[in-house]
């Protein structure tokens, strides 16, 4: 979602080199490019085994809290980006079964996609989703197909993607095809799937779901 319907990794990445510049840091294209699509706090925990002795100026916690304070102002206010409007019309309009799956914490998926600070063609686009989301912190607040069963790992585990078919009643199993527990009525059926993606733990969760990812 982030960075791909909507504008909004331009947010993570002037809140997180606001907050790194103030101890001589900075989150450069190639750590980011490693955090994309992660759950929160794996995400940080990674920029912080990237930025060695950062943890002596800076804990996670308190990172975590203030990049939560400085993101929450902008969040309702990032745009979709060009194209998505049409797009998803579209798949709508033919029936096509679509969901999304977003490594962003619920909480911040409202504020991004709900909140009623966000413009008109923004909230009638994720209207029509309906519940069919996947948050990277529904596992652990006990929402999704897979609550009572198993944890969903973060991309690049292909954990999410399958969740997210499944949600839209998708008979994809929820092994990881190397595992040898994945029929071959599941195979077909997960490469009929068709991931859009940004970023590379993104798009190694899509092959790894075995679906076709762009």
């Amino acid at each position: 979602m982030d960075g791909l319907l909507i504008d909004s990794e331009r947010v993570y990445s002037e809140v997180t080199n606001s907050i790194l510049a103030r101890y001589g840091r900075e989150m450069t294209w190639e750590i980011k490019a490693q955090l994309m699509g992660k759950p929160e706090r794996v995400g940080a925990e990674l920029m912080w085994s990237l930025l060695p002795g950062i943890e002596n100026d800076l804990s996670i916690d308190d990172y975590l809290s203030e990049r939560r304070r400085l993101q929450d102002l902008q969040w309702p206010l990032t745009k979709l980006l060009p194209g998505v409007y049409k797009l998803v019309k579209h798949l709508h309009a033919h029936n096509i079964p679509m969901a999304v799956a977003t490594g962003s914490i619920r909480r911040n998926f409202e504020l991004k996609t709900i909140d009623p600070r966000c413009d008109e063609d923004k909230l009638e686009i994720f209207k029509l989703f309906g519940d069919k989301v996947v948050c990277g912190d529904d596992s652990q607040t006990g929402r999704g197909p897979w609550t009572n069963e198993r944890t969903v790992r973060g991309k690049p585990a292909p954990d999410i993607f399958l969740s997210a078919a499944e949600m839209i009643g998708r008979p994809v199993g929820r092994e990881e095809g190397g595992l040898g527990e994945v029929t071959e009525q599941q195979k077909v059926e997960r490469s009929r799937g068709l991931v859009f993606e940004d970023g590379i733990p993104g798009v190694q969760a899509a092959l790894r779901a075995g679906m076709q990812g762009m």
